[in-house]
């Protein structure tokens, strides 16, 4: 994976430098900032969310099982 991939933000899809990495996956600092601050109530708050789900989880579901075979 090049750098590029590694800088693109989960939910704008936009590269960016700055930002949080939550297991191997990029919110940048815009989106994480927006995040913090939106209700959770909002349309806003419901996308992040989903973003997150779809992208993290998955990621997170995947490791575990792999680890889990050399419990």
């Amino acid at each position: 994976m090049n750098n590029i991939n590694k800088n693109k933000c989960i939910v704008c899809g936009k590269t960016h430098e700055n930002g949080i990495i939550i297991s191997g996956k990029k919110i940048c600092r815009n989106c994480e900032m927006n995040l913090i601050g939106c209700k959770s109530n909002t349309d806003f708050y419901k996308y992040y969310l989903s973003c997150i789900k779809k992208n993290v989880t998955p990621h997170i579901l995947k490791n575990n099982y792999e680890t889990s075979e050399y419990l």
